[in-house]
């Protein structure tokens, strides 16, 4: 198969300034999740800037789809309709006065009718949990929120391909992980997503395939659990292993566990650990039920009835129109980050939980708990809540 985008021996070197490319070459799979990992100076943003054409290679190529990017500007406003760029800080990208107008930018100046237009801000906003903040001035935003801006105004011109310089660059702790969860939602529902980051831990969970750089090379590409566990790559690097692969290599030394796959979230680890305790992934007889809400079909009361009765013990939403929509009908959170495998592990020791979500996320959280209940041997239940005027009880699905 063809990747979506390559590039070929790519050399750059700015004016008066170091090499920041010597004779990279990389493939980007459609529908990936690839991380861009390294120090500053690497080559990170200089590489991302070469996919959409805002820099040209010295020597070398880039090309979309199989073709060679074309540098006139015709060509360049086709590619960057469908490769959409997001700059480090958003207010570098942020030029209108007010937020409808800023989203509405790209479809308008790609010469859309003006009812396109309003229909595409309208889905980008409210993708991105913005719907209501049209006619805000986006200086008077949060930084989380002039991110998500950034975003609806590259999604409103339909991209198939998402790129992200430094995605959580100053934001703080939870504002991170809602655009990173985001991001996941984004990929969820096929697009090709590209970010860049110094940030170990966050590329060791999020992508699918890392690439190591530095000083303007490529050391390293695979997926992150065996990129990251080559200590002297990372040491040449400049970083250090994530905390989760390091304890788990450490326990591995000391033949606490076996060596195999690394975990990649707590959850893995937790059965890993198990397994080297008991033999193996002790079972309950009663596992607890995961209750799944489609926040888009679903009236608050169904939910809060489940919570006042004390059938759910933990409440979790994923994205942010499923966030929205918890604050709006006062449903106090539990989770707002991973929150898949934190109900995967309060249902092993049999407590109830519910995810709260939208969209193609949906089918996410079935396919994710299908695939830990098939590689576990833990067959666990996901409950549907029943949406208003549906008649019976919600459809139980057991995945085994």
């Amino acid at each position: 198969m063809t990747p979506l985008l390559e590039i070929d021996n790519v050399t750059y070197t700015y004016p008066n300034g170091p090499t920041a490319l010597a004779g990279v070459s990389v493939r980007i799979a459609a529908g990936s999740k690839t991380a861009l990992v390294g120090p500053n100076g690497a080559g990170k943003s200089t590489l991302l800037l070469m996919l959409n054409g805002m820099l040209r290679p010295a020597s070398g190529e880039v090309r979309f789809s199989g073709r060679p990017l074309a540098y006139d500007n015709r060509s360049l406003r086709d590619l960057r309709r469908r490769v959409g760029f997001v700059f480090q800080n958003p207010d570098v990208q942020i030029i209108a006065p007010t937020v409808e107008q800023d989203v509405a930018f790209g479809p308008v100046n790609l010469g859309l009718p003006p009812d396109v237009v309003r229909r595409a801000v309208r889905d980008a906003l409210g993708y991105v949990g913005l719907r209501g903040y049209e006619k805000r001035p986006p200086h008077h935003l949060s930084g989380g929120e002039k991110k998500r801006v950034a975003i609806a105004g590259i999604l409103a011109m339909e991209p198939a391909v998402l790129v992200f310089d430094e995605p959580t660059n100053t934001l703080d702790p939870a504002s991170s992980e809602e655009v990173m969860e985001l991001l996941d939602e984004l990929a969820s529902g096929g697009r090709t997503v590209l970010i860049s980051t110094h940030d170990v831990e966050l590329a060791y969970r999020w992508a699918d395939s890392v690439i190591l750089m530095e000083r303007g090379r490529v050391l390293a590409r695979g997926p992150p659990e065996e990129v990251f566990s080559d200590h002297s790559l990372l040491a040449a690097a400049r970083l250090k292993p994530p905390a989760l692969l390091d304890l788990y290599n450490e326990l591995g030394l000391r033949g606490v566990i076996d060596r195999d796959v690394p975990p990649k979230s707590v959850l893995e680890f937790t059965d890993r650990i198990e397994r080297a305790m008991h033999g193996h992934a002790p079972a309950r007889d009663d596992p607890g039920t995961i209750y799944l809400c489609n926040a888009d079909r679903t009236g608050g009361d169904e939910l809060r009835a489940l919570v006042e009765q004390g059938t759910i013990d933990h409440v979790g939403a994923m994205g942010t129109r499923a966030k929205e929509f918890a604050n709006r009908e006062r449903i106090l959170l539990d989770y707002t980050y991973g929150v898949i495998d934190k109900c995967i592990l309060k249902a092993l020791i049999g407590e109830n939980s519910l995810i709260i979500t939208t969209g193609g996320m949906v089918e996410h959280v079935h396919r994710r708990i299908g695939e830990y209940s098939a590689e576990s041997g833990r067959a666990l239940a996901v409950t549907p809540v029943r949406e208003p005027g549906s008649t019976g009880p919600g459809r139980e699905s057991v995945l085994e």
